[in-house]
């Protein structure tokens, strides 16, 4: 078979291989096409591709000449138009994105979303979600800190003593557990919120202050995931988010629902009641954000209060981003990729089975379905 590598589209900056992982692939027996320019955002040159023992070719040899289509986000419509490959394989979004994955279904694809495979031992280490959201969480603390106007850490110096940042993340998923640890390795003091009382130990783990809420709604099963609470709870929430918002030097919000429009967890009236210079870093700008104030891909200031909305951090370090999301295709791939180099897609394998969202001319995910009627 031939994998194929498509070069993403600006402002991205990461690649879904590295020429690493085309060493891989060729021990496999699989033929590799990559798309010019491909991983140079992400300090890949064509060169290294070529020497990993790729072929450099255009964009649409790519699409005319490969088995399976890896990128990161999904290809353009006109991409699509003249694409002969059976497989189409990436970060889709397809519980946000479903009727994308229907007109895909309809054409003949095969597609794969790797953030729909399920949050399972075995598969952790084809996650990006995990990979990804660890860049998120580090990198949203080191934007934050930039952007605040005081130190984060506590000193004392002959001019007077110099108090710690406070710090608060809303949730404690693997960006928010990032940001703790990046946070307290920064000196800040720490608190946390959470719809999921399992994540406490974890939290108080890193050395921040969990903040309970009572009554939150079970997510045992969903996987992983936070799940939607009731409207009394969110109520109750939002009061003890509101007296911690006001005390807080900078905030990370970092809750998201799969499938779902993100849960405005902080006001425009709490954000009016926060000191001048603070911060907030929204990293669930890209599905309606947790503030009622964030702009995806902008920064708003409100009453002298930075918001910043920015779900693509990951693409601030391409290197090491790209490296892992690669890393974790490779893994997967080898669920779907025999000892001879084809292709074989074993749909009684619950990792593949979950994470491929449209098969033989129609949508095969349950919650897609039900998206599209």
């Amino acid at each position: 078979m031939t994998i194929g590598l498509l070069k993403e589209t600006s402002p991205e900056t990461r690649v879904s291989l590295l020429p690493e992982h085309i060493t891989q692939l060729k021990k496999w027996n699989v033929e590799v096409l990559v798309e010019r320019s491909a991983g140079e955002s992400a300090f890949a040159s064509d060169e290294a591709y070529q020497a990993a023992g790729a072929q450099v070719v255009s964009r649409e040899d790519v699409l005319q000449r490969s088995t399976l289509v890896s990128c990161i986000h999904a290809p353009i419509d006109s991409d699509m138009l003249i694409c002969k490959a059976q497989v189409v394989f990436g970060l889709f979004q397809p519980l946000y994105f479903a009727s994308r994955i229907k007109q895909w279904a309809e054409k003949g694809f095969t597609v794969f979303s790797i953030d729909m495979l399920p949050r399972t031992t075995r598969a952790q280490s084809m996650d990006v979600l995990s990979s990804q959201g660890n860049i998120t969480g580090y990198k949203a603390v080191l934007l934050a800190a930039n952007l605040y106007p005081k130190y984060f850490p506590m000193f004392m110096t002959a001019a007077g003593t110099v108090a710690p940042a406070k710090l608060l993340i809303l949730g404690a998923g693997v960006a928010g557990l990032q940001a703790i640890a990046t946070a307290k390795r920064l000196g800040a003091v720490v608190e946390v919120f959470d719809t999921r009382p399992a994540v406490k130990e974890e939290v108080m783990s890193l050395g921040a202050k969990f903040v309970e809420v009572e009554g939150a709604a079970d997510a045992a099963n969903a996987g992983g995931y936070a799940v939607e609470q009731s409207e009394e709870f969110m109520q109750r929430q939002k009061a003890k988010i509101a007296e911690s918002v006001v005390k807080a030097d900078v905030v990370i919000t970092t809750a998201q629902i799969p499938g779902k429009k993100a849960p405005v967890l902080i006001t425009e009236e709490m954000i009016g009641g926060m000191k001048s210079g603070s911060v907030i870093i929204d990293v669930a700008a890209a599905t309606g954000g947790n503030t009622s104030l964030t702009v995806n891909n902008e920064t708003v200031v409100y009453n002298g209060v930075s918001i910043v909305g920015n779900s693509a951090l990951p693409a601030a370090m391409p290197s090491d981003a790209s490296k892992l999301f690669g890393k974790n295709i490779i893994n997967f791939l080898q669920l779907i990729i025999d000892k001879e180099g084809n292709l074989n897609l074993n749909f009684e394998d619950d990792l593949v089975k979950g994470t491929c969202v449209a098969n033989a001319g129609a949508v095969t995910n349950e919650r897609i379905k039900a998206l599209i009627g």
